[in-house]
C-alpha cells in the first residue's frame, strides 16, 4: 500500500476495516469527531447475524470475543396488542442466527483490538476537496488537515466524504422514534418487564397502523423502548422536547388506550423523551469510480431501520479491508472489486427494508409480522 488508509469516521464500520487492515499489516489511522470513546452513548442493542455481521467479524479475529460479549437469550421475540394481548411468542433455542449484543460492547472490542494511535479523536470534518490524481485533503474544524490517497468515508448519514462521488443527499423516509428507558426495569417495573419477555417486544395497535411500540430488554435488566410512528417531519419539529414533560404528555396521547404496563414505557422513562428521524439514500444508490476515495455503510447507503445497518456497515467494512489486502499495489483495483459486490447487495438489503418498512408500520402490521416469524404466507 503506497500511504497509509485514511478513515473518516470510528463507527462500527470504520472501526472493522480499520481491524481487518491491521490484521493484514496495512497502516491506517481513523479520524474521529467525538472527543473520545466515551463521548456520548453507543445506543442499544444489536442483532448480529450469522450471514454478514458474523463473517465480518471473522474476517477481523474477533469472533470469540464477539461471542463473549452475546447476552444470552435475547432471540426471544415477541408479538402484543395494544391491550397487552400477546399474539405470538417465540422462546430463544439457541439456534437462531442472530444473536444480541450491546452496541458500546460492541464497539469496545473493535477499538481495544487497534494499536494506540489509530484513531484520532476530536478530529471533526469540515471539508474534503479533490488535489487531483487520487488525491484529497481533508480539513479539521481545529484548522489541521490531511492529504490521502487512499481516502474511506464511513462518516455516516450527513458524510462529509459522499460529495466526492456522489450529489445524492438523505431524504426524510416519512418515520421517526422516540427513545426511552426503563433503567433496571426488570425490577422497578415488573409488569412491563413481563409484557417484554426475554427478548424483543413489537407493540401494535391491530385496529389502526402507523404506529408502533419496540422494547428490547438489555442487559442489567435496562428495557430501551423505540416508538415509532408516521408522520410528517414537521409534526416531530412542533413538539417541545425541550418541555420534556409537555413532550411526554403529547406522545403519551399518541398511544391512549393502550395498556399500562406499555404506556408505563413513555410515562415512567428515566431519560427525557427525543426523537430520531428515519432519513435515506435512494435504493439504488451507487456511484462512478471516482480515483482515491470510496465510501462503506450509512455514508454509501443509508436505508429505513431494517436490522442491517450495523450489520451492513461490517461487512463493507471487512470486504473492503479484504480487497485492499488482495490488491496491495493497485488501490483502485480494490475499489473497484468492493464497490461491484457492494453496490447490488446494498441495493436489495434497501428495497427489502422499504418492503419490511410497510410490514411493520401499515395494515395488519402484526399479523404480517407473525408471518415473517413464521415463514407463512402474507
Amino acid at each position: 500500500m503506497p500511504t497509509p488508509v485514511t478513515i473518516i469516521g470510528a463507527g462500527l464500520g470504520g472501526l472493522t476495516l480499520a481491524r481487518v487492515l491491521h490484521v493484514h499489516g496495512i497502516p491506517v489511522t481513523v479520524y474521529e469527531a467525538e472527543a473520545s470513546p466515551t463521548a456520548r452513548a453507543q445506543g442499544g442493542m444489536l442483532d448480529i447475524h450469522d450471514y454478514n455481521g458474523q463473517p465480518a467479524l471473522r474476517a477481523a479475529g474477533l469472533f470469540e470475543e464477539f461471542r463473549g460479549i452475546v447476552l444470552e437469550g435475547r432471540e426471544n421475540y415477541r408479538v402484543l396488542d395494544r391491550d397487552g394481548t400477546v399474539l405470538f411468542d417465540r422462546p430463544d433455542d439457541g439456534t437462531g442466527g442472530r444473536p444480541e449484543v450491546q452496541r458500546a460492547e460492541l464497539r469496545r472490542i473493535l477499538l481495544d483490538s487497534l494499536p494506540d494511535g489509530t484513531i484520532r479523536w476530536g478530529h471533526k470534518v469540515t471539508g474534503v476537496r479533490a488535489l487531483g490524481e487520487g488525491r484529497h485533503e481533508v480539513a479539521f474544524a481545529d484548522g489541521g488537515s490531511v492529504v490521502t490517497s487512499v481516502l474511506v468515508g464511513a462518516d455516516g448519514a450527513w458524510s462529509r466524504v459522499r460529495p466526492l462521488v456522489s450529489d445524492a443527499t438523505p431524504v426524510y423516509g416519512g418515520t421517526s422514534s422516540i427513545e426511552t428507558f426503563l433503567f433496571d426495569g426488570a425490577d422497578r417495573h415488573p409488569a412491563t418487564a413481563k409484557a417484554v419477555g426475554g427478548g424483543s417486544l413489537f407493540a401494535f395497535d391491530t385496529a389502526t397502523s402507523g404506529k408502533r411500540i419496540d422494547v428490547h430488554r438489555e442487559s442489567g435488566g435496562n428495557l430501551h423502548a423505540y416508538l415509532t410512528l408516521t408522520r410528517p417531519l414537521e409534526w416531530f419539529e412542533g413538539i417541545d422536547f425541550a418541555d420534556p414533560a409537555a413532550a411526554t404528555a403529547r406522545v403519551e396521547r399518541e398511544f391512549a388506550g393502550w395498556a399500562p404496563e406499555l404506556l408505563a414505557l413513555i410515562t415512567d422513562s428515566d431519560t427525557d423523551p427525543g426523537y430520531r428521524p428515519h432519513f435515506t439514500l435512494p435504493v439504488e444508490h451507487r456511484w462512478d469510480r471516482v480515483a482515491g476515495v470510496t465510501l462503506i455503510g450509512d455514508a454509501a447507503h443509508l436505508q429505513p431501520p431494517n436490522g442491517e445497518g450495523a450489520n451492513l456497515a461490517m461487512q463493507d467494512g471487512a470486504e473492503l479491508g479484504e480487497a485492499l489486502a488482495a490488491h496491495p499495489d493497485d488501490v483502485e483495483a480494490a475499489f473497484a472489486e468492493y464497490e461491484r459486490a457492494m453496490f447490488p447487495r446494498s441495493a436489495e438489503t434497501a428495497a427489502d427494508g422499504v418492503e419490511f418498512s410497510k410490514i411493520l408500520l401499515g395494515d395488519d402490521a402484526a399479523r404480517n409480522l407473525i408471518a415473517v416469524f413464521t415463514g407463512a404466507e402474507q
